[in-house]
């Protein structure tokens, strides 16, 4: 079958990619100041740096000749719809945010929204981990959404409470040593 009769599927429930994650259905979007400044320089980037570049290639390669078998044209056009998909995914996910300051809770010992929490697992190993919102966790830095079910196993407990994590392997208590958030101003 010819490429000309196959549907692409736009549905109104971008992703931004493969591998990124959805809010649950009726949930805030929690992000930091940090985080929330970096998807805007992203969104702002794309519109104005790398979309009119690519718009431009496209231009210049449909100007020459059979666009059939012109990759220029070809892999542009492809990179317009994929930066156009995540400037769809970054503006929707921009309005919905919700900039949440950890620091006003800087000297409590409970976990809330950006706390850093170092626990104890049922093996003695420490570990921590800094709960940040969906769109800026990053599991190689040590941070982790706010939806993960670490996190929700975490919030709301204190230093010295022993929570209960559910894994593939059977329910694990670990027990939450410190919390920390940054100083105001930081």
């Amino acid at each position: 079958m010819s490429k000309a009769f196959t549907k692409e599927t736009d549905s109104d429930e971008d992703d931004g990619g493969p591998g990124l994650p959805s809010l649950p259905a009726g949930s805030k979007n929690y992000i930091t100041a940090q985080g929330f400044e970096r998807l805007r320089t992203e969104l702002l980037d794309l519109m104005d740096n790398e979309r009119p570049k690519i718009v431009e290639s496209v231009h210049w390669a449909a100007k020459n000749g059979d666009r059939s078998e012109n990759g220029d044209y070809l892999y542009g056009k492809k990179r317009l719809r994929e930066i156009d998909k995540r400037i769809r995914f970054l503006t929707k996910r921009l309005e919905i945010a919700q900039v949440t300051d950890p620091s006003v809770h800087h000297g409590q010992d409970q976990v809330f929204f950006g706390a850093t929490v170092t626990y104890a697992e049922p093996s003695g190993t420490e570990r921590t981990v800094t709960i940040l919102g969906i769109d800026e966790a990053d599991s190689a830095r040590q941070q982790v959404s706010w939806i993960s079910p670490i996190a929700h196993a975490l919030l709301k407990s204190k230093e010295g409470d022993e929570v209960r994590l559910m894994t593939p392997q059977g329910p694990q208590m670990l027990e939450v040593i410190r919390v920390e958030y940054p100083p105001p101003g930081a």
